[in-house]
């Protein structure tokens, strides 16, 4: 295999749910204008506690159509929602409450209430004509406990904002992802300057990833950055999603060429 054939893309779209499954389906349409049409979908199975999937045919529907149009189902989080700690470090309480907004939801569940949630998850998603083989917490916040419930259960994979963790062969694949947050102004022309830097860091890399969430199709300098530095890198790399970077790389036994290192 070539280097040019060893730089891959990926593209996730966030927080995928029938909250947002109005705007996650102009967003595909619009990604795959910019030649993505593989995109790994985190889904939520229950946004909140407020929109369970098991209780929206309409939504089924439109995720069964989007698999078999060749996009990945992912399971992400379950409410993606924390409930709050009875106690906590300072550190604690603003990793999961200032950055995340309350939505680290596996950062520090035990195995036994993790895979739980995993298997209700899983559960949830069985209309799906496709195996469940990746998981991403939340806001990357994936706590020790709760991982082994992940690698238990027989996820293939799950990532970090800084890597993409393979279980089978406990290998690290380093890669930093670009990813925006539009919540408050001051976030918002903050992602934008940090993405641009970010984005030369990562050009000459084998692997680059980009988080998108649906409210960035809300902001129009934020979208407009996304979808730039979208187009640009399908047009030099293989767009694919997670499910397919593992299986690909579990193939051909290129680790080493994507950075890859043992836990």
């Amino acid at each position: 295999m070539g280097d040019d054939e060893r730089k891959n893309l990926v593209v996730s779209l966030h927080d995928v749910s029938p909250v947002t499954q109005n705007l996650c389906d102009e967003i595909l349409v619009q990604l795959g204008k910019s030649g993505v049409g593989q995109v790994s979908l985190l889904i939520i199975p229950n946004h909140h506690g407020r929109a369970p999937i098991d209780r929206s045919p309409s939504f089924q529907r439109w995720l069964t159509r989007m698999v078999g149009a060749g996009h990945e189902a992912v399971l992400h989080g379950y409410f993606h929602r924390r409930e709050s700690a009875k106690s906590g470090s300072f550190l604690e309480e603003l990793t999961t409450e200032f950055y995340t907004a309350g939505e680290g939801e596996f950062y520090d569940l035990t195995t036994v209430d993790a895979a739980k949630l995993l298997q209700k998850g899983l559960a949830d998603l069985s209309f799906l004509p496709c195996r469940i083989t990746g998981f991403v917490a939340p806001a990357w916040l994936l706590g020790p406990q709760a991982e082994i419930a992940v690698r238990e259960l027989g996820f293939l994979y799950t990532t970090r904002l800084s890597a993409v963790r393979i279980f089978g062969q406990r290998i690290d694949i380093a890669s930093r992802s670009l990813v925006w947050s539009t919540r408050a102004k001051w976030r918002a022309f903050m992602s934008l300057a940090w993405n641009r830097l970010l984005s030369f860091c990562v050009s000459d890399a084998p692997l680059v990833r980009i988080s998108i969430h649906p409210a960035d199709a809300q902001n129009a300098s934020v979208w407009k950055q996304v979808r730039t530095l979208v187009a640009a890198a399908s047009r030099s790399r293989r767009c694919i999603s997670y499910g397919s970077l593992v299986e690909n790389l579990a193939a051909d036994q290129s680790w080493a060429a994507l950075g890859g290192e043992n836990e």
